[in-house]
């Protein structure tokens, strides 16, 4: 058989009722959740999928994601949404297609590996609330964490989908780590465990078109579930990579609607639905129904989210990832995080660096939660280092991947960083070798207690055991202990057209009305001194008229008008001849929320302040207690890694800031020692 024989020409027809292909590509849309992840972090909201949602049913996708991935956390985090009603709500609009979620194996949706009784609990709630397949993932490729989800999946009777994290260390696929027999092996371990199919997970697009066509051959040959390729655009690569694995029997593809495509994002299913048109894998897809819904998404959904979407580029392809092999995703959240923090000039050494963190942190794949992880100990590395010293500032997440909380890595992590990384650390300094979840203590009775009546059920318990912080702030807002902030509310389309018009009329000169011009000074006008403090101001004023006329002739100063309540301001008339300064700025208007300023310290004591912008996850020590030098006495979340801050001397803490949930700039004083 040749290259090309899986995919064989038929009579071509245009007719949506067009005969069906022998072998038709199976295609999962990922529009709802991976699509608005990768473009617009994930803020797409529930209310703008509902318009969509019935004539995506009637496309014929093998599925729709809907959920997982960084949804959960987003949605009660950033847009005041409880996330398993999101699945009960698209459940009533579509109800022929499958739902399918992103889960992060033993991670859940979370950043760290959760105890097996979070696990059971969470598959058993999403099964029940909607969800048909589990597209499950380690980011280590280590299936030991899989064994509890995959029986809760099995057990509610769902499909269970295995991925293989798809990541190399060198140009092509091959070398000594990454290779055919590596990636075959591991689908044969996901068969032994009962995987209903295989997915190639390619989260930075780096998967090459003929390396994807021997991959899914070898795949193909070497195991018997359907074997389904999901691969990012970013690098240009992904559609010439999903012909050559159609020619290879791939089952099925990932793709979005165009709208939310490209970029970071996937390739777009309407060209593959023509490059298919008639040939025996065709699609079957009507391309009127999908530009219907392309319209509606380009019309009424996407100009509330425009503002979110990166314009800094004028490429859509980012050919960098293959260099480094950072998700798009991670990529704006380290600009992001090095912006906020003034040292956006580091990014090339951020570039440069990041290969030799993940090679030291044993080769690992970068993928949520190991793209964070991997990404924001570089940036540390590059901030904080000196030429004495590296890992001056290692992350909490650092630490739990060389105890091997989160698995068995690919290579074994260099032996000086993970010796440097686990002194002192709380579990222990010798890295474990068993599966992660044995030595995590259950969870959920905890959980509980901690956060009682506030919690109804399980899905409200489990929003708070996965996200204790964010979580039990979303729960006081669903249940009006506190007012949600405007910042969480949504965008309506009227305010959208409302912001478009100003900016438009800002873009044309026109946002600042032209003043009318001032009437001619009478005989009959005024002068008057005015003497503000220090400042002196000669004024004219002209009765005649109505009103009276203002003229400010002259000032030591610009200074704000005087306080003269008889007489009400109008348009100036032009300023007389005499010299006078120039005028003061016009105010800036107020700006949207942001972080709460740092509080000037008060110059006595020792202050501790944030290195970063970030979350305050808690205070491990309180007003009054005895700390020593080194000391852990607060955890900062930065880029959703947790940063244990050291007593910067030792004493007794005498002022505490914040508190749990506030979010600060950098440089803030959390703490004074004395």
């Amino acid at each position: 058989m040749s290259d090309h024989d899986q995919v064989k020409m038929v009579p071509m027809n245009y007719d949506k009722n067009r005969p069906k292909a022998p072998n038709p590509v199976k295609i999962e849309d990922l529009s709802l959740r991976d699509g608005h992840q990768s473009l617009f972090a994930t803020r797409g909201r529930t209310e703008d999928m509902i318009p969509v949602a019935e004539m995506m049913d009637e496309v014929g996708f093998w599925a729709i994601e809907t959920w997982g991935g960084a949804t959960f956390d987003t949605m009660h985090r950033f847009l005041n949404e409880d996330p398993w009603e999101r699945i009960r709500t698209l459940k009533r609009y579509i109800k022929k297609t499958p739902f399918s979620m992103l889960l992060r194996a033993q991670n859940l949706v979370g950043y760290r590996n959760y105890a097996d009784d979070t696990a059971t609990a969470f598959v058993d709630r999403a099964a029940a609330n909607g969800m048909d397949i589990f597209r499950t993932f380690d980011a280590l490729n280590d299936y030991r964490n899989f064994e509890t989800v995959v029986k809760g999946i099995k057990a509610a009777g769902k499909h269970f989908q295995g991925c293989i994290c798809y990541t190399m260390t060198e140009p092509r696929m091959g070398g000594e780590v990454y290779n055919i027999d590596y990636f075959v092996k591991k689908a044969k371990d996901l068969e032994s465990m009962g995987a209903d199919s295989i997915c190639i997970k390619d989260m930075a697009g780096l998967i090459a078109p003929y390396d994807a066509y021997n991959l899914v051959k070898a795949l193909k040959a070497a195991v018997k579930p359907p074997i389904h390729l999901h691969s990012h655009f970013t690098s240009g690569m992904s559609p010439m990579s999903h012909l050559k694995a159609i020619e290879a029997g791939v089952d099925i593809i990932d793709t979005c609607m165009t709208p939310y495509a490209y970029r970071t994002s996937h390739a777009a299913i309407e060209p593959l639905v023509m490059t298919l048109l008639g040939t025996s894998r065709d699609t079957g897809f009507d391309i009127q129904l999908l530009a219907k819904i392309n319209e509606k998404l380009e019309k009424e959904v996407m100009p509330k989210y425009k503002h979110l979407l990166d314009d800094s580029k004028t490429s859509i392809i980012d050919i960098n990832v293959l260099l480094h092999q950072t998700p798009g995703g991670m990529l704006s959240n380290l600009v992001n995080q090095l912006r906020e923090m003034d040292a956006l000039d580091k990014i090339t050494e951020v570039y440069k660096e990041l290969p030799r963190v993940r090679k030291e942190l044993g080769q690992i794949p970068l993928v949520t939660p190991t793209s964070q992880i991997v990404g924001i100990q570089t940036v540390n590395n590059v901030l904080f280092d000196d030429k004495n010293e590296r890992y001056k500032m290692i992350t909490d997440q650092v630490k739990d991947l060389c105890y091997g909380l989160y698995g068995k890595t690919a290579v074994p992590i260099d032996p000086q960083v993970q010796k440097k990384a686990l002194k002192g650390y709380s579990r222990g300094e010798q890295p474990i070798t068993c599966r992660p979840a044995e030595v995590i203590a259950p969870e959920l009775e905890k959980a509980k207690k901690e956060i009682g009546d506030l919690a109804v059920d399980m899905d409200d318990l489990l929003i708070y055991a996965i996200y204790p912080v964010t979580g039990k702030k979303f729960l006081q807002w669903k249940y009006g202990q506190e007012e949600p902030p405007a910042s969480v509310q949504p965008i309506t389309l009227e305010k959208v057209k409302k912001r478009d018009a100003l900016v438009k009329k800002a873009l044309a000169g026109e946002l600042v009305e032209k003043k009318k011009e001032a009437p001619a000074k009478s005989d009959n006008a005024r002068v008057f001194n005015v003497f503000v403090d220090n400042e002196f101001f000669e004024v004219s004023v002209d009765p005649q008229g109505g009103p009276p006329v203002i003229n400010i002739a002259q000032s030591a100063l610009a200074m704000p008008a005087a306080p003269m309540a008889p007489m009400a301001p109008a348009a100036p008339a032009p300023v007389a001849a005499a010299p006078a300064p120039a005028a003061a700025p016009a105010p800036k208007p107020t700006p949207a929320a942001a972080p709460k300023p740092a509080p000037a310290a008060s110059g006595k004591g020792k202050p501790l302040n944030a290195p970063m912008p970030g979350m305050i996850v808690n205070y491990a020590k309180k007003v009054g207690d005895t700390v020593t030098q080194g000391e852990t006495v607060v955890v900062l979340e930065a880029m959703k890694m947790e940063n244990a801050l050291p007593a910067p001397a030792s004493g007794t803490i005498t002022a505490i800031n914040f508190k749990s949930g506030d979010t600060v700039p950098k440089g803030a004083v959390l703490c004074t020692i004395e």
